[in-house]
């Protein structure tokens, strides 16, 4: 029986390897996500609201990361990360504009018109939009939080934010993210609240929820905390599905390389019962 049992794991790991090495992958960049007539009218929403989609060309009904880069809300560049390719997923690259060319809310608005449009036109690069996931580091978490969490700016777009499949933001701001602050001349050790903050909205229904920060002593200013208080508060008003996971000995930008490892694990998992 043991025998059985191992040839018949090896077989499982063989197909599966062998499927993984014939994946074709393709990049189309430079996707516009907001309409024409709303890009044609503005000139920073023409150069930054962009996204790229990295998929695989043989094989349908794959799952989706949307990946919001960091750079405090004023800086950084969309990419495809290296960690995430050749997983048999669709990569989805964003862009959005930055302070203090713009102000707040006004990226959380891009950040949310990139995953709507995700999930209107993912179905043309063999995705399945029962299974489009949400992750960032950095300002990329609290973009990824912000969307996934407040109805409001998917709702916009006819969306329900509970389609989202999953939320894996990498040390992402829960409270008033500190760029917001310092746009409204608010000190960075100021703790704010309030209706830009992922804590605000708290809720039992939303989509999965896996938080992932470095070393509390590591990270930036409460990083860890932040998250640590969001995970208790969505367990208070009944969530079943947050986890938080600390990552020792890694400050705040050393912390997303492991964090990939923890995010394809999550999203594996989560596929096993879209699938079901």
């Amino acid at each position: 029986m043991d025998k059985v049992k191992t040839l018949t794991f090896f077989l499982i790991f063989w197909v599966a390897l062998t499927n993984a090495q014939n994946i074709v992958y393709q990049t189309v960049k430079d996707i516009r996500y907001y309409d024409d007539n709303i890009s044609n009218t503005n000139a920073y929403i023409k150069e930054r609201c962009m996204l790229d989609v990295y998929y695989p060309k043989n094989k349908q009904n794959a799952a989706t990361i949307v990946w919001f880069h960091g750079g405090g809300l004023t800086g950084g560049e969309k990419f495809i990360p290296e960690e995430l390719k050749k997983k048999g997923y669709i990569i989805v690259a964003v862009n959005y504009r930055l302070s203090p060319k713009v102000k707040s809310p006004k990226y959380i608005e891009d950040a949310a018109a990139a995953v709507a449009w995700v999930f209107k036109n993912i179905a043309q690069y063999n995705g399945n939009k029962n299974a489009i996931f949400i992750s960032g580091h950095s300002a990329g978490g609290y973009l990824t939080s912000m969307v996934g969490l407040a109805k409001k700016w998917l709702k916009a777009h006819d969306i329900d934010a509970n389609a989202i499949a999953g939320l894996i933001p990498f040390s992402g701001h829960t409270i008033t993210h500190f760029t917001v602050r310092e746009e409204r001349g608010i000190a960075g050790t100021k703790v704010v609240v309030d209706d830009l903050a992922p804590l605000y909205y708290v809720r039992n229904d939303a989509p999965p929820l896996l938080l992932i920060t470095g070393d509390r002593n590591l990270e930036m200013l409460g990083r860890y905390e932040e998250n640590a208080y969001l995970m208790r508060m969505m367990k208070i008003v009944g969530h079943k599905d947050t986890k938080l996971y600390e990552l020792d000995g890694f400050n705040h930008g050393e912390m997303a390389k492991p964090a990939f490892e923890l995010l394809l694990k999550f999203i594996d998992k989560k596929m096993e019962s879209i699938k079901g």
